[in-house]
Parts: structure tokens; sequence; C-alpha cells
């Protein structure tokens, strides 16, 4: 019993990145620590993203680690990996929104809108803030709520957004400000 525990303590000290390399050759504790650190994570990007459909959520986290573990010989050494997990976790939710041909429309009209930098400070009940902005990102449009969930919940950077989405990363700042816009103006009536 001991000896598994030193084994499960060594992998939970190692990098993500180093996981991945053990992976690659077959190690399967390497692939469920992975797991471990990351299937929550991508099921609530995914339950974001899909709607708050918790069934969607489960299959779209399986079918990611699915494919992490199919591409596992494609990992390349030193890049970020959590960089590449969203990644992958992006283009399964980039095939669903192909399905509803709805993203390649309203991107279009969102690229050729005009972007300011007015910022609205917001400030009252915690509570009742966190539920009125759960329903705002609830109807914000897949693409949006996408690089919302990217940046402010998941915590990438910018130059990693752009990475996953394979667009500049002045398009993610542009769609960034776009998705912030339309937040405070779905929250102005909490303004003081």
């Amino acid at each position: 019993m001991k000896n598994s525990f030193n084994w499960f303590n060594s992998l939970s000290r190692e990098s993500d990145e180093q996981l991945m390399l053990r992976v690659g050759t077959g190690s399967d504790s390497a692939f469920e620590e992975l797991y471990r650190r990351y299937a929550r994570r991508l099921q609530g990007f995914f339950f974001r993203q899909l709607g708050g459909d918790e069934e969607a959520a489960a299959d779209a986290t399986h079918d990611t680690f699915l494919r992490l573990f199919e591409a596992r010989d494609r990992y390349v050494e030193g890049r970020d990996f959590a960089t590449w997990l969203f990644t992958i976790a992006y283009n399964l939710c980039r095939n669903r929104y192909r399905r509803n041909a709805y993203e390649a429309d309203f991107l279009a009209t969102l690229d050729a809108e005009p972007v300011s930098t007015e910022e609205i400070e917001i400030e009252m009940d915690r509570e009742t803030l966190h539920q009125a902005l759960a329903n705002v990102l609830d109807n914000l449009p897949p693409p949006l709520r996408l690089l919302f969930s990217l940046r402010y919940e998941e915590e990438l950077s910018v130059p990693q957004i752009a990475s996953v989405l394979d667009i500049p990363q002045g398009t993610v700042k542009s769609r960034l400000h776009k998705t912030m816009q339309i937040i405070r103006q779905e929250l102005s009536q909490f303004k003081v």
C-alpha cells in the first residue's frame, strides 16, 4: 500500500506536461492524474458552452479525454498542456456550433461592429449579481460564451486563447471587449 501511495504522490508533484509525456509512453496512472486534475474544469467549461446541459457536458468531457488519449503520441514536448487540452475541447464545441450554422453569421456581424473602451462599475449584493451574470452568460451567443469562459473561468491568457481558437490575438481582444459590452449592457440596471 505504501508503494502505491508513493507512486501517486510522485505523480501529483509532476507538471501537466511531464504527465502527458508519460501518457505518451503508455502510463495509465499519468493519464488518470491528468483526468483528476482537469475533468471537473472541462465539465464546467462544457456545461457553460453547451447551454447548461449536464449530460452533454459529461459526454464532451469524456470525448475530450478520449481524443487526448488517441493523440498522445502527437503531443509535443514543451507545449503548454492546458492550451493543448482546451484546443481539443474547443474543437469539440466548434463542431457542435457548425451544426447550428449560427456561428458564421454571428461572427461576421460581430467583427464588423466597432468597439469602444467604456467601463462600467457595478455595485450590488454579491449573490444577486452572481445570479444576474449567470443568466446573461447563459444567453450569450456560443462564440462569446466560449471566449468569456476561456478567459475568465479557465483563466487562459489572450495568446493562449488565440492559439486554442486559431485566431489573431487582436480578434480575441476585440471579441472579449464586445462580450464585456454585452454583459455591461445587460447588467446596466445594477449600476449605482
